[in-house]
């Protein structure tokens, strides 16, 4: 209940391992590899994606960047 109620109150959460478990029952080595493949495979996929946001707001930064200013670039301060 506390990891739920800090994230419900948006502070800083810091997870650790329980201590006293003992070691992964062997009929759940193969869950647990398959498990960590998914998470590694999956944190992969969402590295791929956040380089291509990346290069995508590069792209559209870029073209922003070339348009001509739509209001006054100069203020006569003269008058």
């Amino acid at each position: 209940m506390a990891l739920e109620a800090d994230l419900t109150a948006g502070g800083d959460v810091r997870w650790s391992e329980p201590t006293g478990l003992g070691p992964v029952p062997r009929e759940l080595v193969g869950r647990a590899s398959r498990l960590l493949a998914a998470q590694r495979d999956r944190i992969a996929a969402l590295e791929g994606d956040r380089r291509a946001t990346l290069d995508h707001l590069g792209a559209l930064r870029a073209v922003d960047a070339t348009r001509e200013p739509r209001g006054s670039v100069y203020l006569d301060a003269s008058a």
